[in-house]
């Protein structure tokens, strides 16, 4: 199937298709009936992609699997669309992150974890919709990437970091052709409807935007 897009140029997955579809053709409630069949499209058979256990999307990364309470199963970009991805800071130590991110009570958790030595942790699958950003239209459509460290210590942003989730990043952005642009990979503090800050005013745009292009570029060669 090509790709589709909504009047304002938008990518349309095709679960959202199908939905949207369905919830028209019942005419009365449709706006109700939606909403039930979004929560229950990720369920149907035959909608998740084969899964190997402990694979990676990242080779530079370790599988540490999330709790299932702290995502849900999908099958990305067929059913939601990948298009940003969203930096995260975890106020906190890499081993606490992925500590919290293995809690079913938590609610909540990203892809990835980059730590302060380069090392990359993944939990969730990019295929599957993390609770990373606070915003559901946000959390199908992104890709969420956590970093160790708190954001008022810019000593925590580390040259192995920016290096390891550049490279991290960049992958991303090629396997689903994204813009390596402020408007594509943005803070968790940019998602609307949020309360948090991060990654606040120490982290370097210009100097992460331009290893992501490097990196995308080397590997491209």
């Amino acid at each position: 199937m090509g790709e589709t897009k909504d009047g304002s140029g938008r990518r349309i997955g095709r679960r959202s298709l199908i939905v949207g579809g369905a919830a028209a053709v019942l005419g009365t409630g449709a706006v109700l009936a939606r909403d039930e069949l979004s929560r229950l499209w990720y369920r149907v058979p035959g909608v998740d992609k084969p899964r190997v256990k402990g694979a990676v999307d990242y080779r530079g990364a370790r599988w540490v699997a999330a709790s299932p309470a702290n995502f849900r199963w999908a099958d990305r970009p067929d059913d939601y669309p990948i298009e940003m991805v969203v930096v995260h800071v975890t106020q906190g130590s890499f081993d606490s992150a992925v500590k919290v991110f293995q809690d079913p009570e938590h609610g909540a958790a990203s892809h990835y974890v980059v730590g302060q030595d380069g090392r990359v942790a993944q939990m969730i699958r990019e295929l599957d919709v993390a609770y990373h950003a606070g915003n559901r239209d946000f959390n199908e459509r992104s890709i969420g990437i956590e970093h160790a460290g708190f954001v008022d210590r810019p000593q925590d942003f580390t040259d192995a970091m920016y290096a390891a989730s550049a490279r991290l990043t960049a992958g991303i952005c090629r396997r689903y052709d994204i813009p390596v642009d402020r408007e594509h990979i943005i803070g968790h503090v940019e998602v609307p409807g949020t309360d948090h800050t991060d990654p606040g005013p120490h982290w370097d745009w210009e100097r992460y935007l331009g290893l992501v292009r490097r990196a995308r570029t080397a590997a491209r060669a």
